[in-house]
């Protein structure tokens, strides 16, 4: 289970791995760019029933860490989904995985940096 750190917010986000991964690509291509925008998703089942949305701008601190030290291979469609969300504005919404054939490599070739 990954962990999303988020500005000066106490309470950390909780997102299983694999799905933080492909967050964190899309996440900092739009920041990367300067471009706000938000993030929801349904709780997970071990906690109270359900959603969240938080604003993702530039200017806030943020940090993703990672349970399992190699970084999984992407989904270029699941990525592709994502951002197309993000874009929207309802922003990124966190869907279930549509699994596919074409793995784009792992995060840190996907995005051009180390995870």
């Amino acid at each position: 289970m990954g962990t999303i750190y988020y500005g000066g917010e106490a309470t950390p986000i909780h997102i299983e791995d694999r799905a933080l991964a492909h967050l964190k690509v899309v996440i900092a291509t739009k920041l990367r760019r300067g471009e706000a925008f938000t993030l929801s998703w349904q709780h997970p089942e071990d906690q109270p029933r359900g959603r969240s949305t938080i604003w993702l701008h530039p200017s806030i601190p943020l940090r993703f860490v990672f349970d399992d030290p190699e970084p999984p291979m992407l989904s270029r469609t699941w990525m592709e989904e994502l951002a197309n969300s993000a874009n929207t504005s309802g922003g990124i919404l966190l869907v279930a995985e549509h699994i596919d054939t074409a793995p784009v490599g792992t995060a840190a070739e996907g995005a051009g940096e180390s995870a």
